[in-house]
């Protein structure tokens, strides 16, 4: 989108209705208000309605008497009418949606708290480490089936292969990692055993 500069005669044939001036503001600024707003709002009826209250104020301010005195700085007022239409809004929505209503339950957490996130990031350094650790062909193919979830039968191609004995080369692979994964870390939990 290219930038427009405003000057005095611009301001005045918008104020005198010139309707080639008013499409071209609408237009310029109901580009440039919905970029803003779609990040603050999630309403495309709220981004309307934001957009239709800058440009009616603008029009109130433009067509008073000494209404803009830097015609110039025309796209930083549209854009503290918007701000301030934004923050009505804001406080509107606030005093009518509070948070300690009783009949409302408060939000439930999701996602991992901070412990899981930890503990997630050691056992992913293990695995890491275990497998370093493992004969490079093991590695490869624990890599390729399970981090990287390959498709089984591009993997069998690329270690030359068929598929009955990938099972048993992934078998032999799994048993190498269960056993260092005990020396190192303890039993494998019941539910990670496949």
């Amino acid at each position: 989108m290219q930038f427009h500069s405003f000057d005095a005669g611009y301001v005045a044939n918008l104020c005198e209705g010139d309707r080639q001036t008013q499409e071209h503001f609408v237009g310029y600024f109901t580009t440039l208000l919905k970029v803003k707003l779609r990040a603050r709002l999630q309403s495309r009826h709220a981004i309307e309605d934001v957009c239709q209250e800058t440009f009616a104020r603008v029009f109130k301010v433009l067509r008073t008497e000494g209404g803009l005195q830097q015609p110039e700085r025309l796209g930083a007022f549209v854009n503290s009418v918007c701000n301030n239409v934004l923050f009505e809004l804001y406080r509107s929505s606030s005093r009518t949606e509070s948070l300690d209503s009783e009949e409302r339950s408060e939000p439930l957490a999701t996602g991992a708290d901070a412990l899981d996130l930890v503990v997630a990031g050691q056992i992913r350094a293990k695995v890491r480490e275990i497998l370093l650790g493992l004969a490079p062909r093991d590695r490869s193919l624990l890599q390729a089936i399970f981090l990287d979830q390959r498709d089984r039968d591009e993997v069998c191609s690329e270690f030359g292969v068929d598929r009955e004995y990938l099972r048993v080369l992934l078998h032999r692979a799994k048993q190498e990692f269960k056993t260092e994964y005990v020396k190192r870390i303890g039993p494998v939990p019941l539910d990670a055993e496949a």
